[in-house]
């Protein structure tokens, strides 16, 4: 059996619900002073609305018609000044009941004032409520010397009842307050994640290239003097590792410009130009070219994986090999990638002395590179474990969750 569909679900009306909440408030303010002054008028809805005082009805005339209107016409304004509406409306339904004109709908309008003075007031709210209680115990006063029948007991309930509707907009604006305050403190969250994310990006671009091509210029600026014909290569290979810098930070400075987006998306837009984990062989061999010795194998079938996962693998990868054109002086660099299963596996293992003094160890301290890292692959569910090895040397070993490509 269908289940009948319920009415706010129809996109037509979600969407014309949409468009009206855009709207400015005064306007729909307006709207529902409208719609509480209407009944006022109709025989059946007239006489339901507050009353206090109980005194001899007077004839209605043109001055209770301009009362009743004063009762609802000025929550127009509720929102916008909701101190100026409060006055104007308990002014007006102090004078109607202190005249002894009948019950009217219209007198609704003195609980929406009071709610919305406490959910939208935001300066001077302890003197209007001062004023509005002073206001409340002169009519009262007055309606005794008019000859009401009412005694202190109902005053006080009738006024109770004003003081809890006061305190339910109260507790609505400090709601809204505590909200707004939360989502502030998301942003900020937000804001500071991101500038880490970048900054780490950064620092894996930056450090890499700039590792390599200062590796490079050293052995050309010594095959200058020792092989002349080869220092080309070494300067050739400086401006390839310039031109990959360059073309990553341009990736990188247009995930920062674009707004309101993840940088998984918008690296996924770029078309392929993002780092990823099939372009380690680049990283490899330009390794070699700074004269790094390193050997890549690959086990298993590669397959589809998020972005998030083929970066995090790239730049595991990359500080890996970064560390060991900075502290491995020429150590051979062995790169493993085990592809398939649920996990991607990474081993990258650099020989070296079984005690490398602490000036050739990876930093892991800080948060970024290795320690970075490490942050970045649990964020995926993985692990990340680098250290000296027992044989001598460092080595960098990941496990990420191979995430499926998002279709």
């Amino acid at each position: 059996m269908t289940r009948p569909q319920a009415p706010w679900s129809n996109p037509a009306l979600r969407t014309a619900l949409a468009r009206w909440q855009e709207q400015d408030a005064l306007l729909k303010d307006g709207v529902l002073a409208l719609v509480l002054t209407a009944p006022a008028f109709v025989p059946t809805l007239s006489g339901v609305g507050a009353q206090i005082g109980d005194l001899p009805e007077r004839t209605p005339d043109t001055l209770g018609i301009a009362l009743v209107l004063a009762q609802t016409l000025p929550l127009a304004a509720r929102r916008r000044w909701p101190a100026a509406c409060l006055v104007a409306v308990v002014a007006t339904f102090a004078a109607h009941q202190a005249l002894g004109y009948a019950t009217t709908f219209a007198s609704v309008g003195l609980y929406v004032a009071l709610y919305s003075a406490g959910a939208h007031q935001v300066r001077f709210r302890r003197s209007l409520a001062v004023l509005a209680s002073v206001g409340y115990a002169a009519l009262a006063v007055a309606l005794d010397r008019f000859g009401s029948p009412n005694d202190v007991p109902d005053y006080l309930a009738f006024g109770l009842i004003l003081a809890a509707v006061r305190l339910a907009g109260g507790s609505m604006r400090r709601r809204r307050a505590e909200e707004a305050e939360r989502r502030r403190l998301e942003a900020e969250a937000a804001k500071a994640t991101e500038r880490a994310r970048i900054a780490r990006e950064l620092h894996d671009v930056v450090t890499h290239h700039v590792t390599a091509m200062v590796v490079q210029a050293d052995a050309a600026q010594y095959l200058l003097t020792s092989a002349p014909e080869r220092a080309g290569e070494g300067l050739a290979a400086v401006s390839d590792t310039g031109r990959r810098a360059l073309t990553e930070l341009r990736s990188l400075l247009g995930v920062l410009e674009a707004t309101g987006e993840a940088a998984s998306a918008d690296l996924e837009r770029t078309g392929g130009r993002a780092p990823a984990l099939g372009r380690v062989g680049d990283l490899v061999e330009q390794a070699r070219r700074s004269g790094q010795p390193v050997e890549l194998t690959e086990h298993g079938e590669p397959r589809p994986r998020g972005v998030d996962v083929e970066l995090a693998a790239y730049r595991v990868v990359q500080e890996a090999l970064t560390n060991a054109l900075k502290y491995a002086t020429g150590e051979p660099t062995r790169v493993v990638l085990r592809h398939g299963g649920e996990h991607l596996g990474i081993e990258v293992a650099t020989d070296g002395p079984a005690a490398a003094p602490a000036s050739r160890r990876p930093d892991l301290s800080g948060g970024r590179g290795l320690a970075g890292l490490r942050a970045r692959v649990r964020l995926l569910d993985g692990e990340l474990e680098a250290g000296p090895r027992p044989e001598g040397g460092f080595e960098v070993r990941a496990t990420i969750p191979s995430q499926p490509v998002q279709e």
